[in-house]
């Protein structure tokens, strides 16, 4: 591959990279690698290169820091704050649809004020992950010539941060969010009518994640649906969204094509790397894939929606 392709291929994400605490039916795992961004960059890793811009603690431990020092992820704008690690503590129920956290510390974050590296800000690729809106717009003034713009964003930044956020939407060609975050955004209980409202808001492209139930692509001239992968076991649901948002952009920097029917065959790419997240706790399954191993499930889910 010679620079100039591998420049188109290029992705930059901008969120959290973390230590979670988490407890599922299935287990218990305490101090794990989490956060939006390092799901989002390993996920991403399997089909192009991810440029991280996040901040870590002085206290994150080697072995976490290990799993995203991989070929095709750049910590050029990682940085290690002053501090502790961002932590996040969640418990799920038997229904894995519902969670509750039960400790948050942003510890560095709180004071995290993107600084993109001059090598990242040509990048066609955009990712914001879900941190506050005003450092969202922060990235953006960073960037220049961006092909495609996609953000995540949580239901704390829509009760808090409305004005923010609708400034960032202005922004942005693709917004990632669960049916409940567009709920909240719109005001409909609707998904058809949220979806017409948030498009008025200035994404091109609004994908509803629907947990178990999969994903729905909306434009303003098309509706698409594509049904979530079956598995027989869940471990641990935390991260899929933005293992969804990695291998959705991850694909289509790797294609090149930001077509309607590039963006559906995304979808599917990033509805394969997302099941692949929920066998196991953090990372650790993410982490251990291989690009046949999602090509050859990628064909098993092809097959399972044709008719």
């Amino acid at each position: 591959m010679d620079k100039r392709q591998e420049d188109v291929m290029r992705i930059v994400v901008v969120g959290s990279v973390g230590l979670d605490s988490i407890e599922t039916p299935s287990g218990r795992a305490d101090e794990v690698l989490g956060g939006s961004a390092a799901y989002f960059a390993v996920a991403a890793s399997y089909f192009t290169t991810v440029n991280v811009v996040a901040v870590i603690g002085e206290d994150f431990p080697s072995d976490a820091q290990a799993t995203l020092t991989a070929p095709n992820i750049n910590l050029d704008g990682l940085e290690v704050g002053a501090g502790r690690t961002f932590r996040w503590t969640g418990r799920y129920h038997e229904n894995l649809n519902i969670r509750d956290t039960l400790d948050l510390q942003m510890n560095v974050v709180a004071n995290f004020a993107p600084k993109l590296p001059e090598q990242y800000r040509h990048t066609p690729f955009v990712f914001l992950g879900n941190i506050d809106p005003g450092l969202q717009s922060q990235v953006l003034d960073q960037t220049d010539g961006a092909r495609l713009i996609g953000c995540d964003t949580i239901s704390h930044w829509i009760e808090h941060e409305r004005a923010a956020l609708e400034a960032v939407l202005k922004r942005v060609d693709v917004l990632i969010i669960n049916d409940e975050e567009a709920g909240m955004l719109s005001g409909e209980s609707n998904v058809v009518k949220s979806a017409r409202r948030i498009l008025d808001m200035g994404p091109k492209t609004l994908l509803v994640k629907r947990g178990e139930y999969g994903v729905l692509l909306f434009s303003p001239q098309s509706v698409f649906a594509v049904p979530a992968y079956p598995l027989e076991d869940v471990v641990d649901p935390t991260g899929a969204g933005d293992s969804f948002a990695g291998g959705f952009l991850g694909y289509l920097a790797e294609s090149n094509d930001t077509s309607e029917a590039g963006l559906r065959k995304a979808i599917v790419y990033g509805s394969v790397v997302a099941s692949f997240t929920v066998e196991d706790f953090s990372l650790r399954r993410l982490h251990a894939l291989s690009r046949d191993s999602i090509e050859q499930r990628y064909r098993q889910f092809v097959s399972l929606t044709e008719f």
